[in-house]
């Protein structure tokens, strides 16, 4: 009966009860989406990349190195010896390899040497494959694939031609003129670093830094082929570039590469490897565990997240004191309601307990709302997340952190509802003496 009696009292008062729901609604609902980004993003973070054990480089330091090869900051390591890259690619315990030439430019965004084995193997999000708007992989030492920014930024169509620069700065006085690259291939977007890389194949970029050097050595070999009663066609036949339909960009050797990421036949075996690569003596190198490593770049982070937590808090607070002081406010219009309750048998504490259900309800109706929405809003905006901001939304998007955040609410409605319940308390006493 108390219940029917505070639901006939919020209608009785709708407009102001319906807009004390909708702000304690949209506060909650701010609350959870904060709640539920923030663990949603910390697991996206972690996995930026997915599917790579290790990451092999020069000693540098796990994080220098994680953050030079996986989100293309900070300045590269010096590279290692390619007889390291091809005794670790023979190695029992390693699946396939990825090599990463790291130091150019293009406008701006890094410019990563590789091969097709990277289109193949990389991974990002939940082990979601890279894959091509339009185009295809590198088809030629001078092709080049173009990620998603770099394509909408600058305005690229596959069969462009782009010059690639030398060092890491926005402007280079070091442009590769002599080999331009052509886009083969424009990546879909992922949200994650590869959008705003230029990929390049191994050949092709140590060609680019051979410059003019490979004209004159061309031109040597015509004027020899020439002496030696050679045709300079057949020389030229010898040494012709590989073709679309039989290129291999894995079978190009350079003398060395920056990183080199590896997919092992038995993650367990990581930690193994891990510790065999550090104590190489051949060459100094590093192995590091990407998933750690980027755990442990999230725990810097990991004040903006309490940050933003927070603030959401606040939010919810204010709009709990607004039910409050609508409750108070309305205290007055209710003297008369009151006073019948006390006439037919309320007693004082019964007009508390009252009050504190009006609240309860307002917050429960409320929290209800708010799961609902968030839902809906998180289901419609998913695509979105993981195209633009690389947020990768995992079932359940309810962890245990938004009951306890639900509970919590709870609990301060209860704690806020004292006043005007109190208030009610004292006007239901003085009704009654004024009765006696």
């Amino acid at each position: 009966m108390l219940s029917t009696i505070a639901i006939e009292s919020l209608k009785r008062r709708k407009t102001t009860a319906l807009l004390t729901l909708l702000s304690i609604t949209i506060s909650i609902s701010l609350l959870l989406c904060v709640d539920i980004v923030r663990s949603q993003v910390k697991t996206s973070f972690t996995r930026t990349v997915s599917g790579v054990d290790l990451i092999v480089g020069a000693p540098s330091g796990q994080l220098n190195l994680l953050l030079s090869s996986v989100f293309n900051i900070g300045t590269p390591t010096k590279g290692i010896d390619y007889k390291s890259v091809a005794s670790l690619k023979s190695n029992k315990q390693v699946s396939w390899l990825i090599p990463l030439s790291l130091g150019d430019t293009h406008r701006g965004f890094r410019v990563i040497g590789t091969t097709n084995r990277f289109f193949e193997h990389f991974k990002y999000g939940d082990k979601q494959a890279l894959a091509l708007t339009e185009g295809r992989v590198f088809e030629q030492p001078l092709s080049t694939v173009v990620g998603a920014d770099v394509a909408d930024s600058l305005g690229y169509t596959v069969g462009d031609k782009i010059i690639v620069s030398h060092g890491l700065g926005s402007v280079s006085f070091n442009n590769h003129d002599d080999h331009p690259f052509i886009i083969s291939g424009i990546l879909e977007k992922t949200g994650t670093p590869v959008d705003k890389a230029v990929y390049v194949t191994l050949q092709g970029l140590e060609k680019a830094h051979s410059g003019p050097k490979s004209a004159h050595t061309s031109r040597l070999r015509k004027k020899t082929a020439f002496l030696n009663g050679h045709s300079t066609n057949e020389h030229e036949h010898e040494h012709e570039q590989p073709t679309q339909d039989n290129y291999d960009s894995d079978a190009f050797t350079p003398e060395s590469v920056s990183v080199v990421m590896l997919g092992l036949k038995n993650r367990a075996a990581a930690l193994q490897l891990q510790y065999q690569i550090n104590q190489s003596k051949k060459e100094p190198l590093m192995a590091i565990l990407p998933g750690m490593a980027l755990a442990e770049l999230w725990q810097i982070m990991g004040n903006v997240e309490a940050l933003l937590l927070g603030l959401s808090g606040l939010i919810v607070i204010c709009a709990l004191i607004g039910l409050a002081t609508m409750l108070l406010a309305t205290m007055r219009e209710r003297y008369q309601e009151i006073a019948v309750l006390r006439t037919i048998g309320a007693g004082p504490f019964t007009l508390l307990l009252l009050i504190q259900l009006e609240a309860m309800l307002l917050t429960i109706v409320s929290a209800a709302l708010s799961i609902a929405l968030v839902a809906v809003l998180m289901s419609m905006f998913k695509p979105w997340l993981s195209s633009t901001y690389g947020l990768f939304l995992s079932s359940p998007l309810f962890s245990q952190s938004s009951v306890i955040i639900v509970l919590l609410i709870l609990g301060c409605t209860y704690l806020v509802s004292l006043f005007p319940a109190i208030a009610a308390y004292k006007r239901g006493l003085h009704a009654g003496l004024n009765s006696n």
